[in-house]
């Protein structure tokens, strides 16, 4: 067995709540959205059942702090930049995103929000300097700010509206979060890779996000 914090036993982490396509039902143990389905495929990969699979909350900035964390790996919509490599371990890609706007209003002069230590902030921020983007600790507070009018958008790894343009030849890619040195950081790159030459990734994409995917793109 790998060297995982219980024996037999292998531990991922995400963000609460979790939304769709990425989970469902803020449920990330039922297997249902994007992440769940790629943490369950990947675990499978490693000789890991499905009852061998727990589930730990960890809030998004914690689990890119340094230091010593309370789970094997962790998909939270995490894209892989060299500052956060600085302090923590991603396996190879898993998916290629663009940022999108959740709104409930039209969009006209609109009033940003992300979540603190995304790059979906960093997204809104370099959208126009003369829109306002205010932060939050996570997502479900953005989307509580969205609901009582505090703002007009939400910018998020999720599409529904309308997509963020990307800086040419900049792509996005989500990683899974491991432990800085982690000696599993190998096994789940390879797990990531051969999902992604089986096609299982490209068919886990397809049944949770293709429609989520279809958005205009925002000048």
């Amino acid at each position: 067995m790998l060297g995982t914090l219980y024996s037999g036993i292998f531990t991922f982490g995400t963000d609460q709540p979790v939304y769709p396509p990425w989970y469902t039902a803020d449920n990330p143990a039922s297997g249902e959205g994007f992440e769940a389905a790629v943490a369950y495929a990947v675990a499978a990969k490693m000789n890991y059942e499905r009852d061998d699979v727990r589930w730990v909350r960890v809030p998004f900035n914690a689990a890119l702090a340094p230091g010593p964390k309370s789970f094997d790996a962790n998909l939270s919509e995490f894209s892989i930049t060299d500052q956060r490599k600085a302090a923590v371990d991603f396996s190879s890609p898993y998916l290629d995103v663009t940022q999108a706007v959740v709104t409930v209003n039209q969009l006209r002069t609109p009033r940003l929000g992300a979540q603190v230590g995304t790059t979906s902030y960093t997204a809104a921020a370099a959208v126009d300097g003369d829109v306002p983007v205010e932060v939050y600790n996570t997502n479900g507070d953005a989307k509580m700010a969205l609901s009582n009018g505090e703002i007009d958008a939400v910018v998020a790894d999720l599409l529904m509206v309308g997509q963020l343009p990307s800086a040419a030849g900049d792509v996005e890619q989500l990683g899974i979060v491991l432990d800085k040195g982690s000696a599993l950081t190998p096994c789940v790159s390879w797990a990531v890779d051969t999902l992604r030459g089986d096609g299982t990734l490209g068919q886990l994409e397809q049944q949770w996000l293709t429609d989520a995917g279809k958005a205009p793109v925002l000048a």
